[in-house]
């Protein structure tokens, strides 16, 4: 299905502003954040941590001090990486995972028979999230790490190793931070052109690099643009994958494109970017996270952990 592209004027460049704290963060917390305050056992919120205070060093702060003192944090983050208001904090994990299933009209023959992992683009949920998932690994900006971090944005990311073997120290750091790190083949090749051998060896050759450098074999796999046939769920599956999510939703450094015909997100969607910089894009990744926040946090939605759904 062709995506349908809605242009918005991007924000050129951002302001460097001062990291504030305390009363003034929270007194704008409010116009900020445009939500309520949040819970601290919810989501991506945090660990609580233990902080100084009149009781004694070391003396760990009431929960509702702790929730004063985290969304501070977060006011102070969001100002300081020109956000136009708080990211919402998401909803604690199912505990009953959504069942999932393809897409209709993206099954393959014998989908079902042989238990092929589903090509899906959302997650079956009532809950107002969305998903970030990032491909390919080409542009390694140390600031995107940290305005993620300080944010508290959980997303996936889609590895190629030939984009991502001059510098597997930064996905190790991502990886640290954690996010997950997933099967986006060797060389990003157009699947259905190979054979299903090749295909195999694209999948589980990455398989074997991501176990190698990263600890673990990932079981969620996005196929090279989202191109993919019969052979390459097979050979997806004889590798260990389960999964094949590929998305609903890409935004890129000037604008949004959507695959449905409404041109909207809806909760459970699946959103795409990629690793790209100034030398692809007007702009680079911090511009790119700020469109994609500052969109979805107007319309009332929270980023999710898609790992935590699956």
């Amino acid at each position: 299905m062709r995506l349908v592209v809605q242009n918005d004027k991007s924000r050129a460049g951002f302001r460097g502003a001062a990291l504030r704290c305390g009363a003034a963060a929270l007194a704008s917390a409010a116009v900020l954040s445009g939500c309520a305050a949040q819970d601290a056992d919810s989501g991506a919120g945090g660990t609580p941590g233990r902080q100084s205070g009149q009781g004694g060093p070391g003396q760990a702060l009431d929960p509702r001090a702790r929730r004063a003192a985290e969304h501070a944090r977060l006011v102070a983050a969001a100002q300081h990486w020109n956000l136009k208001q708080v990211p919402l904090t998401p909803p604690a994990p199912p505990a009953r995972k959504p069942k999932i299933t393809p897409r209709d009209g993206f099954e393959v023959d014998g989908q079902q028979e042989e238990n092929l992992p589903p090509v899906f683009t959302s997650v079956p949920t009532r809950q107002k999230v969305v998903f970030l998932t990032i491909d390919d690994g080409a542009e390694k900006d140390p600031a995107f790490l940290r305005m993620m971090s300080d944010l508290k944005i959980p997303y996936t990311a889609f590895l190629s190793n030939y984009l991502v073997k001059d510098d597997y120290n930064y996905f190790r750091t991502m990886q640290s931070q954690g996010h997950t790190l997933n099967n986006h083949t060797l060389t990003h090749p157009y699947l259905p052109g190979l054979s299903y051998e090749e295909q195999k060896d694209e999948i589980c050759g990455m398989q074997d690099i991501m176990k190698k450098q990263f600890g673990k074999a990932p079981t969620v796999f996005r196929p090279p643009y989202g191109n993919y046939n019969g052979d390459t769920l097979r050979a997806a599956k004889a590798c260990g994958i389960r999964y094949a999510p590929i998305w609903d939703e890409e935004v890129f450094v000037d604008h949004w494109e959507y695959r449905e015909w409404d041109r909207g997100l809806h909760p459970g969607d699946i959103v795409l970017t990629h690793f790209r910089g100034r030398d692809d894009w007007d702009g680079t990744m911090v511009d790119d996270m700020r469109r994609f926040l500052n969109k979805v946090t107007r319309e009332g939605y929270a980023v999710a952990r898609l790992e935590d759904y699956l």
